[in-house]
C-alpha cells in the first residue's frame, strides 16, 4: 500500500475503527483497525476523550464514521452493487445481504491485494457473492466490469465513497457517463463530492495541516486543484433525480457527526445521491 492514496484508505480504517468504539456510536468495522496494525502504523484504532482534541480524529474522523453510517444504510438494495475505488471497504463482510445479491469491488491490484491478505490473515468471510476488480479507474474499466460477472440488465447500487476528489475533471465526468449507461431503472448511486477548489484561509484548516503533521497525508497535494464539474447537473440531465446533501445534513438527522465551524472543509463537501427510476 504504497503512496498517499494508499494510507488515505488507511486513514479511513482508523476513523471507522475509532468510530466502532465511540459512546455514540454510528458505525462498526470489527475488520477496520487489522488493516490500520497490519500496516504498522502508529495511529489510534480505538477511541478516547483524547481522540477528540485532534483535528484529525475527533473532527475528519468523525466525519468518515457518519459517512460510514451513511453508506452501511443505503446499501443493499439492489441486486447488484458496485464500489468504485473500493480502498478497505469490508461491507461484503459485515452486512446483511439478499440472498442473490453480488457485490464488485473495484481499486488498484496493490489495494486489493493488502485487503484480501489482511482480512484472509483474521479468517474473515463475505457474506454475499463478492467479486475484486483490478482495474485503474481512470482507464476502461466498464469492459473490466462486465467481464468480471457485471450484468448491465439489472438494477444496481454503485458507491464511489471519497473518490471523485481524487480525479481529474474528464476522469469524473466520464465515470459518470459510463455508470449512467450501465444502470438499469432502479439503478442508486451515491458519491462524494468537492463543490469548488478552497480559498486560502480554508486550505490552511487544523484538518489539512494536523493530517499532515500527523500521518504524513498531504490532502491539499491529492485534490485536484482545478474547478470540479457539476456531476448533479449532469445526472439530471442524464435522467436521474438528484438530492445534494452535506454531511451536517446527517449530522442532524443521526444525532451526531460533525458540526459546522468557520473556515471548515468538510463544508464544501457534498454527499449526492441519485437514483434511476425503477420499471412500472
Amino acid at each position: 500500500m504504497a503512496g498517499d492514496v494508499g494510507l488515505t484508505a488507511l486513514l479511513v480504517a482508523a476513523a471507522r475503527a475509532q468510530e466502532a468504539a465511540r459512546p455514540d456510536s454510528l458505525a462498526g468495522d470489527e475488520f477496520a483497525e487489522h488493516f490500520v496494525r497490519a500496516a504498522g502504523l502508529d495511529w489510534p484504532v480505538s477511541w478516547s476523550a483524547a481522540v477528540d482534541d485532534s483535528p484529525v480524529w475527533g473532527r475528519l474522523g468523525r466525519y468518515f464514521g457518519l459517512r460510514t453510517r451513511v453508506l452501511d444504510d443505503f446499501v443493499p438494495g439492489t441486486p447488484q452493487t458496485v464500489f468504485l475505488g473500493a480502498g478497505l471497504d469490508t461491507r461484503a463482510f459485515r452486512l446483511d445481504w439478499p440472498s442473490d445479491s453480488h457485490v464488485f469491488e473495484l481499486d488498484r491490484a496493490a489495494v486489493l491485494g493488502f485487503k484480501h491478505r489482511v482480512l484472509a490473515s483474521v479468517g474473515a468471510v463475505p457474506l454475499v457473492k463478492r467479486t475484486p476488480v483490478e482495474v485503474d479507474l481512470r482507464g476502461n474499466w466498464s469492459a473490466a466490469l462486465i467481464d468480471a460477472g457485471f450484468y448491465p440488465g439489472l438494477p444496481t447500487t454503485w458507491v464511489a465513497e471519497g473518490l471523485l476528489p481524487y480525479l481529474s475533471a474528464t476522469a469524473e465526468t466520464s465515470l459518470m457517463r459510463t455508470l449512467s449507461t450501465l444502470s438499469e431503472p432502479g439503478s442508486r448511486l451515491f458519491y462524494e463530492a468537492k463543490l469548488a477548489v478552497e480559498g486560502p484561509e480554508v486550505r490552511a484548516s487544523p484538518i489539512y495541516t494536523g493530517t499532515l503533521a500527523e500521518t504524513g497525508i498531504d490532502l491539499l497535494g491529492l485534490f485536484a486543484d482545478h474547478p470540479r464539474p457539476d456531476s448533479a447537473a449532469l445526472l439530471a440531465s442524464l435522467g436521474w433525480g438528484v438530492t445534494v446533501n452535506t454531511c451536517f445534513d446527517f449530522t442532524t438527522r443521526l444525532g451526531a457527526g460533525p458540526l459546522p465551524v468557520a473556515a471548515d472543509p468538510l463544508a464544501s463537501n457534498r454527499w449526492v445521491i441519485a437514483t434511476t427510476t425503477p420499471s412500472p
